[in-house]
């Protein structure tokens, strides 16, 4: 394994890490409120930052993913980057490739995913009908990448046989609730293609990734913190109990990051990354929600105040905490697929 980014990853990686640190600070979030912020959307895609992600492979992605998760941009760039580019990159045909790719690169279309709904049925001429409670991004798409009851993925666009209803979670995702009656949809890939499971785990990866992001902006401002804030008459970083609980949580964060990278690197080189993805899915959900709980905690009164930095970071690392499913459902998964010898 050699998680040594390439040069055109790491090139892109800062280009996106000072695209997030302009665009995406403190007020200009407070600003944004529970929506999301199509200008820095338009210069991640102008910046080449949405397209590139096809020659940057999905361990590229992980890594711009961890810049957004630092800052908590309110973007639809892991959505699209995953629903949208990747998967069709991967598994569409190539008229569907030649007509979407184009548009997701420049950012005028936009793919949310609604992976776990098993209510949606597909008839036979391409029409969806049913209802997903909460699709994160929905609000900001064009399209969504849909799976039915029998796990085929539909790219359906947003229109006509569609309704949204506007739905807070936990995380500024500007989601939504779909409503599919007889919706016109095309396969992804074309009848026959089996795509789901790549697509789930190309997805769990991404979010673990951005999770990592999460964690380590959480406790980047835990840490710059407790070195500042003194308590009789010593900063708080000097406290035996503080340095364990940060120790805990750059480890976590660790294990997070590597794991994803694991699974990423293991998809790009094209080796089996099922269980890989469950395993980075799993520290994401269960060390990012300690992280997050550690980096309020250090910050005293101040990480319960709504409008304090750090709370964002709390909120978004407990959406994703239960995203593309929690803990136990990930590891419930990850020992079915061991005793299957998968």
């Amino acid at each position: 394994m050699d998680f040594t980014p390439t040069e055109a990853q790491a090139e892109a990686r800062d280009l996106a890490a000072r695209i997030f640190g302009d665009l995406a600070g403190h007020e200009r979030l407070k600003a944004a409120g529970t929506g999301s912020d199509p200008e820095l959307f338009k210069a991640l895609c102008t910046a080449g930052l949405v397209g590139a992600v096809t020659e940057l492979g999905l361990l590229g992605l992980v890594l711009l993913l961890e810049e957004q998760g630092r800052t908590t941009a309110q973007v639809p760039y892991a959505a699209t980057c995953v629903h949208g580019l990747l998967a069709v990159a991967s598994h569409g045909t190539p008229e569907q490739r030649e007509r979407l790719l184009p548009g997701i690169e420049d950012g005028s279309v936009v793919v949310a995913g609604a992976l776990s709904a098993p209510g949606v049925r597909a008839a036979a001429r391409g029409e969806l009908t049913g209802s997903v409670p909460v699709v994160p991004w929905l609000r900001d798409a064009t399209h969504v990448l849909v799976a039915d009851a029998g796990r085929h993925l539909w790219l359906a666009p947003l229109g006509e046989g569609t309704a949204l209803t506007p739905v807070e979670l936990t995380a500024p995702w500007s989601a939504a609730r779909l409503t599919l009656d007889r919706a016109p949809a095309e396969p992804l890939g074309g009848p026959g293609t089996d795509a789901f499971a790549d697509v789930l785990a190309t997805a769990r990866t991404a979010f673990a990734g951005l999770q990592a992001g999460v964690c380590a902006g959480s406790l980047a401002r835990a840490v710059a913190h407790t070195n500042t804030r003194e308590q009789f008459g010593r900063p708080l970083a000097t406290r035996q109990a503080v340095q364990l609980r940060a120790a805990d949580a750059h480890l976590d964060t660790e294990a997070i990051r590597v794991t994803a990278y694991e699974a990423a690197w293991r998809r790009d080189t094209g080796l089996p990354y099922a269980t890989h993805a469950l395993t980075a899915a799993w520290w994401a959900s269960e060390a990012g929600q300690r992280v997050v709980h550690t980096g309020q905690h250090l910050h005293g009164g101040a990480g319960a105040d709504l409008d304090h930095p750090v709370h964002r970071h709390f909120l978004w690392g407990r959406q994703l905490d239960a995203h593309l499913g929690s803990g136990a459902e990930v590891l419930q998964e990850l020992g079915e697929l061991i005793a299957h010898g998968e």
